[in-house]
């Protein structure tokens, strides 16, 4: 008991500036499935059914497996921002690929954990995409009938 005091007042000059709370670090709470509800349009995705499924990978990194019909096994890396999300129901997602500083190419997704999600939520995620400068007009709903589970 006395080492583990000891530790603690060892630590607090660490965490002095820090926001700590007690107990383990929580689950990141995006992982799992995520179904692409609309999209700006992408050369590697043209297919229905557009899934990802997020997991951790034992180096403690993001591990992201995208699938779909008819899918394009060409897909560039580009980093990726979660705008928004509530964990639960939606999730807005950017991303930007600079091309020699000339131009750049807008990639955009709204995401739901289901297949389906309300219209007004959809129209409020498209709010904050065009809040954000993105170009909104070419979005396009992705195909989710008939779709397996």
């Amino acid at each position: 008991m006395a080492s583990a005091v000891f530790l603690i007042v060892l630590a607090l000059p660490l965490v002095s500036s820090q926001s700590y709370h007690w107990g383990a670090c929580p689950d990141p709470k995006f992982l799992g499935t995520w179904y692409e509800i609309e999209k700006l349009p992408a050369s590697f995705e043209r297919g229905k059914c557009i899934e990802a499924k997020y997991a951790v990978r034992t180096d403690g990194t993001i591990q992201v497996l995208n699938s779909q019909f008819y899918f394009s096994y060409f897909t560039p890396y580009a980093p990726y921002w979660v705008v928004t999300t509530d964990y639960s129901t939606v999730a807005v997602v950017y991303s930007c690929t600079d091309i020699l500083h000339v131009f750049h190419v807008d990639y955009a997704w709204i995401l739901g954990r289901s297949r389906f999600i309300d219209p007004k939520t959809v129209q409020y995620a498209k709010q904050l995409l065009a809040g954000e400068g993105v170009d909104i007009y070419r979005m396009k709903a992705t195909d989710q009938m008939g779709c397996m589970n």
